[in-house]
């Protein structure tokens, strides 16, 4: 069995991983590490910021890793909050600042096309690689649903109807931007075990 650390402190983002990965990958969280403290995403790009936390947390606990960063970009919004997703309201905002943010921005605008990208960098045995998932869909007028997190209640994927938010964790685990990306990286981890 293969030991891997998910570098992040997100329960939402561990359970719907948890839930992709085979059961060859005994997957430990930050929390599991009692590390608490933020990990810093300072890089201008999604690889960026992924590659900035896997190495960081590679460096200080020595676990082969892999971290993610995602982020919703927006066509009439010329592709915000893009990195800045989790903290578009500023950095001391939820989930629901973000989203209320957003519809602000949008307000009146027709095109509300958008898509979800995910990427994870994984430092395995000291070499590093990229996995991207991108998901496309559009920003609703109001927030629907209750399931998920994030912009979940405003993100209406492609050839649906329903948001994240309402479609819930099965269907979402199965088309979501972060489930295509584990799955190319759980992929890549079977084809060398």
């Amino acid at each position: 069995m293969r030991t891997l650390v998910f570098a992040t402190g997100n329960e939402h983002k561990l359970k719907e991983v948890r839930a992709i990965l085979p059961s060859g990958i005994h997957l430990i969280s930050l929390s599991g590490l009692a590390y608490t403290d933020p990990l810093a995403e300072t890089a201008g790009t999604l690889e960026g910021n992924a590659l900035q936390k896997a190495r960081f947390v590679r460096q200080k606990f020595g676990y082969d890793c892999f971290a993610d960063d995602t982020g919703l970009e927006v066509d009439a919004l010329s592709g915000e909050p893009g990195v800045y997703s989790a903290r578009y309201a500023g950095a001391a905002c939820d989930d629901y600042a973000n989203v209320q943010k957003l519809l602000r921005h949008l307000a009146g605008i027709p095109n509300r096309s958008a898509r979800f990208r995910t990427v994870i960098a994984l430092i395995l045995d000291d070499r590093e690689y990229l996995f991207e998932g991108i998901v496309n869909g559009r920003i609703t007028q109001s927030m629907r649903g209750v399931a998920g997190f994030g912009y979940d209640p405003v993100f209406v994927p492609e050839n649906h109807t329903k948001t994240f938010a309402e479609l819930g964790d099965d269907i979402k685990n199965t088309i979501s931007h972060r489930a295509q990306a584990v799955k190319k990286l759980a992929y890549f981890l079977a084809q060398i075990q």
